[in-house]
């Protein structure tokens, strides 16, 4: 395992590494490390699986990801906001916003279970190799999916999964996940719009990678019928806890850190469809603001109760 620091790598000369690297690559004897998987919390609760790269392995997946986004980003949909180039999740927020305020008020504001965690390789390299023929390529991603995974228990003990019997999932934390799961999510995507599904539904998709929404105008219960039916097709699971139908005049919905849905002006004016931060999001930043004043106050070696 290649389990080297940048220090290290600097120490031993960045060219000669780097010429070694590429002679691993070009002679095909290049096999991945091991991803070291750690849990994070959620915001919600809960905690989410994160892959960490050794950097040999993040410096190939750059790599690839720098030749190959180019190439897929001509087939995404417009209705993909999440990972891309010139896009943000601010901008799927206003996109959001704005279709609520043209009438698209009936949402199906939608959750996959453990996306990252479920997508299935057959499917997804099928999808890779649709635009990409070279061989040597799609090794390369098919080794980054069946890269085997290191955790550490609750005493340290190391522990290996995944490996050439694991059929699902990509990493996040990977440098070339978020573009492998938009390759992947852009089947939905472009199922829907292919098979008419907008003007059916009365409605549109603004969808963040796993995060997406649906704006509808009065179909919305149709669509969602129709979304879990498709995601099942594609070996995908929604959420039945974290996927509701709602009507954004009555109540708001969080979407990437935003709710939106209706608003009073002040002093009992009339009603408006708007977005602010969330209450989970506000919380987050207060959290943070605190953790940076005990640091820059506390004396050095005690701790508070923010640790």
């Amino acid at each position: 395992m290649d389990g080297l620091t940048f220090k290290q790598i600097d120490a031993s000369g960045v060219e000669d590494w780097l010429a070694g690297l590429r002679e691993d690559l070009v002679s095909k004897t290049y096999r991945p490390d091991p991803v070291r998987r750690v849990m994070i919390p959620k915001p919600g609760g809960g905690e989410r699986p994160l892959g960490i790269l050794t950097i040999r392995d993040r410096v190939v997946q750059t790599a690839a990801k720098i030749v190959l986004e180019p190439v897929f980003e001509a087939d995404f949909e417009d209705s993909a906001y999440g990972y891309r180039p010139r896009r943000s999740a601010i901008d799927a927020v206003k996109e959001v916003h704005r279709l609520l305020c043209r009438g698209h008020t009936d949402i199906v504001d939608a959750d996959l279970s453990k996306y990252f965690d479920t997508i299935p390789h057959a499917e997804l390299l099928r999808s890779v190799g649709r635009r990409i023929v070279d061989r040597h390529v799609l090794r390369l991603i098919k080794l980054w999916l069946r890269a085997p995974v290191e955790e550490r228990d609750g005493d340290g003990k190391r522990q290996m999964s995944g490996g050439k019997g694991h059929k699902r999932g990509t990493p996040q934390g990977g440098v070339a996940s978020p573009l492998l799961a938009n390759i992947y999510i852009n089947r939905f995507l472009k199922h829907w719009r292919q098979t008419g599904r907008g003007k059916a539904f009365r409605a549109h998709v603004v969808s963040y990678a796993d995060d997406f929404v649906i704006l509808s105008r009065g179909r919305a219960d149709e669509a969602l019928a129709w979304t879990g039916a498709v995601m099942t097709k594609l070996g995908l699971t929604l959420n039945e806890a974290k996927t509701s139908v709602k009507d954004a005049r009555r109540e708001g919905f969080d979407f990437l850190g935003y709710t939106l849905g209706p608003r009073h002006l002040p002093n009992g004016g009339r009603w408006y469809l708007g977005a602010s931060p969330s209450k989970k999001s506000v919380q987050r930043v207060k959290l943070r603001s605190a953790n940076c004043l005990c640091q820059a106050t506390r004396t050095p070696g005690t701790k508070c109760g923010h640790d």
